[in-house]
């Protein structure tokens, strides 16, 4: 049976009078590109075929992962699921809106130069960037939520020791352990899409982005209640909050049966499956599990095979300019309105306009400013998730990019404060949707051995663009705001450009497994015009 060609199985697979049925196909791939032992039909003792008979339709009575969650459906389940890696992400977002609240009281109280000030924020990015593959490879080796959790536990942990920083050196160490643990955040959404539908997976990943923007809001109203009475101290303490009601929730997170699957772990896969269905109030598919195994995952070599080479590229510079833009307008927005003015002409030969920023204190009107730009974000998931799905991810993404680019341009201009505030919201907004589908398009593009390790390198670009922005939206906006704003501009047009040229569409197309199923998947056909495109090579009719 082990030299069975594919098209020999597929006619034994419908075979009437036969009474034996296909318990697994395995597929492995070795690290030296050997040939996979993929399709070999493992046969049951005779004491077993009486259970695994072939259906009246002349198809084996199996089913895939992604059969299963598919016939399950979205219920209460994914509801759970999301409110708990939702409050990974509010953490994530209070720790990164945290940056623009407490630098400037720091500028003033420990007298920092703007550089200084800079590689407070830059610091977080550069524990963000060094960790977000590390994050990614264990999520792909060891699973997503044991990755999860450690993270999670990890920013807890250094979250509350920073609040006791007494001097700039232990701020600076203390931050950098903080973005060492968020950079392994991003795997909520890894575990969350693969428990998700086809059908509801884009719009719910996006709607996961309501928690970010809960998270946001959340932390400019706490800065509003804490800073002016308590200080930054307090403001670091109070912003885990989030992180403690995760750690004290965490034992209900399941692993993520795509990943068990794939582990050769049919039994937990099958046991976490029949929790989410009786969950949901559904009913599982009838038969035997499919397990499809890849023994080497999460490598970094294998996002540049020549199946995802030009994918893997556009997509970590999608995420550098999602976060170089997103981080930098949030910098931006605070040093603006600092200033009082867009700008004040200096020099009466010059139209260049020159920020007067020096040390001031956010007083409550900026708060409230900062509220407004940061209330930006809901209207932007709202878009995307209108859009994502009516014109496709690549497209939402270009739009959206080209929109924030288009915001910019009235910046150029010594605008008043209030229209300053308008551009702003839009500009926001506009990069939010587009993160938000960024975050979509990642976990479908890749399969499930190297989905985790796709978003952590993503996730650890967009890192080196967070990474870079402080220098240009807190320094170099003292030299020169006709520069600064040309950088976003040019920058966000790139994006345009490299969100058009993504050669893969993902809409409507479900999560696929291992490397070599989505290679094998390109040219085969889906039967029926089903979205299941799981395990094709080894279901397929």
């Amino acid at each position: 049976m082990s030299g069975l060609t594919r098209s020999s199985q597929v006619a034994y697979k419908r075979w009437k009078d036969t009474d034996i049925s296909i318990l697994s196909v395995h597929e492995e791939q070795s690290g030296n590109n050997e040939p996979s032992n993929e399709g070999v039909c493992t046969i049951p003792e005779q004491a077993d075929l009486e259970d695994s008979k072939i259906g009246s339709s002349g198809m084996s009575e199996t089913f895939t992962v992604e059969e299963a969650i598919e016939a399950i459906g979205f219920g209460r389940f994914q509801w759970k699921l999301s409110m708990l890696t939702g409050v990974a992400w509010m953490a994530d977002a209070m720790e990164m809106m945290l940056l623009s609240i407490a630098t400037p009281q720091l500028r003033c109280e420990w007298r920092l130069s703007s550089w200084k000030v800079a590689f407070i924020t830059a610091v977080v990015f550069i524990g963000m960037m060094l960790s977000s593959s590390l994050w990614g490879n264990i999520s792909d080796k060891y699973g997503r939520k044991v990755c999860l959790i450690l993270c999670m536990l990890w920013t807890l942990y250094y979250g509350l020791l920073s609040a006791f920083a007494p001097v700039y050196g232990w701020i600076l160490v203390l931050r950098g352990l903080v973005g060492f643990g968020l950079g392994g955040a991003p795997q909520s959404v890894t575990l969350y899409t693969e428990f998700l539908p086809v059908k509801t997976r884009g719009t719910s990943i996006i709607l996961l982005g309501v928690f970010w923007a809960i998270g946001a809001v959340f932390e400019v109203l706490l800065a509003m209640m804490v800073m002016p009475t308590l200080g930054w101290k307090w403001l670091l303490g109070f912003s885990t909050f989030p992180l403690v009601v995760f750690a004290a929730s965490c034992c209900w997170l399941p692993e993520s049966a795509r990943f068990d699957v794939l582990r050769g772990r049919g039994d937990k896969a099958l046991n976490t499956l029949k929790h989410v269905a009786a969950s949901n109030g559904s009913s599982m598919p009838s038969g035997r599990l499919i397990a499809t195994t890849q023994t080497d995952r999460g490598r970094i070599k294998d996002l540049f095979i020549p199946e995802y080479c030009k994918t893997t590229l556009l997509i970590w510079f999608i995420w550098l300019c999602s976060a170089f833009s997103y981080y930098g307008l949030v910098l931006l927005t605070t040093e603006l309105f600092q200033a009082g003015s867009v700008c004040s002409v200096t020099d009466n030969s010059s139209m260049e306009p020159q920020c007067n920023l020096e040390c001031k204190y956010l007083t409550f009107h900026d708060y409230e400013d900062l509220l407004w730009t940061t209330l930006a974000e809901f209207p932007g998931i709202l878009i995307s998730v209108w859009m994502i799905d009516r014109i496709g991810r690549r497209k939402s993404m270009a739009l959206f990019f080209l929109a924030f680019s288009l915001c910019i341009l009235p910046l150029y201009a010594c605008t008043q404060r209030t229209v300053l505030t308008v551009f702003i919201f839009i500009a926001r907004a506009s990069i939010t949707a587009g993160w938000q589908v960024a975050y979509v398009y990642t976990p479908e593009v890749f399969p499930t051995a190297t989905r985790a390790i796709g978003i952590g390198t993503s996730s650890g670009m967009a890192r080196v663009g967070a990474l870079v922005t402080p220098f240009i939206a807190q320094v170099l906006l003292k030299t020169s705001v006709y520069l600064t704003l040309s950088v976003y501009l040019i920058c966000c047009l790139l994006g345009t450009v490299a969100s058009w040229a993504l050669p893969t569409e993902t809409t409507g197309r479900s999560l696929q497994e291992s490397t070599q199923n989505t290679t094998e998947q390109k040219h085969m056909e889906r039967p029926h015009g089903s979205e299941t495109a799981e395990s094709s090579s080894n279901t397929s009719p």
